[in-house]
């Protein structure tokens, strides 16, 4: 993909192509908790934030924020291990950037990961959902503005971002692997904040069944690029619960990682399926 001179689009790539060649064909954005799978990854170049001109800093808990280039197998693959969030005042331009960068590197399919608030009630805490659909309710969204028509046109059709067909390549790994997938509707908000307890009624009736603070803002570039995209949250928190304590980031954390094994397992066996080119 060409890219204008003097963006920071431009300059990343640029910075990225020095030190890498290959072609990815996957790109992985790793949540919280989730980092660890970039040991399943034969690194051939990793970017911290000081390598890549006008990367933000990652400064949630457990987000280390470097962008990490290498293969699973045979599979070319380009990852984030952490991701940039809106409550830590970056601009959406910047929080999506890694996404632009992995699609102009040439990725074909996105694979996002996030830590969640269970809100429906058959969701467990450390249950893996993969999103059929997300309800964007941060208030924000990163193509507005002037459309970048080197990705996609002003006026994008969302409705398929989840893509069906990759979505039933993971339903066959689960299964065969024995792990547990839920399916649901993904709904984002910008935080720093856990919810109240009249907006955790809100969204369950509006039909969101998982709520977290990420994931929309990039699936909505990806959709823009015309680029298919997984989706996978764990549940950390089971948000209507009877009994419930308050949040703590510490707790997230802690879930997210138990659920890492289950997951990783899940995201390697859809990787060995990539060989099969798009419908």
């Amino acid at each position: 993909m060409t890219v204008s001179p003097g963006d920071p689009l431009d300059d990343c790539l640029a910075a990225v192509r020095r030190r890498w060649t290959a072609t990815p064909r996957v790109g992985i954005v790793l949540g919280t908790g989730l980092g660890g799978f970039v040991n399943q990854i034969q690194i051939e170049a990793a970017f911290e934030r000081e390598d890549l001109p006008r990367f933000p800093a990652a400064t949630a808990m457990s987000h280390r924020g470097r962008l990490v280039c290498g293969s699973v197998g045979e599979l070319p693959v380009v990852a984030m291990e952490g991701r940039f969030h809106v409550y830590e005042g970056h601009s959406l331009d910047l929080i999506t950037l890694p996404i632009r960068l992995m699609r102009a590197l040439g990725i074909e399919l996105l694979i996002l990961t996030n830590a969640s608030g269970g809100l429906n009630p058959e969701f467990g805490a450390g249950d893996i959902v993969m999103l059929t659909d997300h309800m964007n309710f941060m208030g924000i969204n990163p193509l507005v503005g002037p459309n970048d028509d080197r990705f996609g046109p002003r006026f994008p059709d969302i409705s398929e971002t989840y893509s069906q067909h990759w979505r039933n390549v993971a339903a066959r790994v689960a299964s065969d692997s024995g792990i547990v997938l839920r399916q649901g509707v993904y709904v984002g908000v910008t935080g720093p904040n856990y919810e109240t307890k009249a907006e955790i009624r809100f969204f369950r009736m509006a039909g969101a069944d998982v709520i977290g603070m990420s994931t929309v803002p990039e699936a909505l570039v990806a959709a823009h690029a015309s680029l298919p995209v997984l989706g996978f949250s764990v549940v950390t928190n089971e948000c209507l619960a009877p009994n419930t304590t308050p949040v703590r980031g510490e707790d997230v954390v802690a879930v997210a990682n138990g659920a890492a094994d289950r997951l990783q397992k899940l995201l390697l066996g859809i990787l060995e399926q990539f060989p099969m080119r798009l419908p």
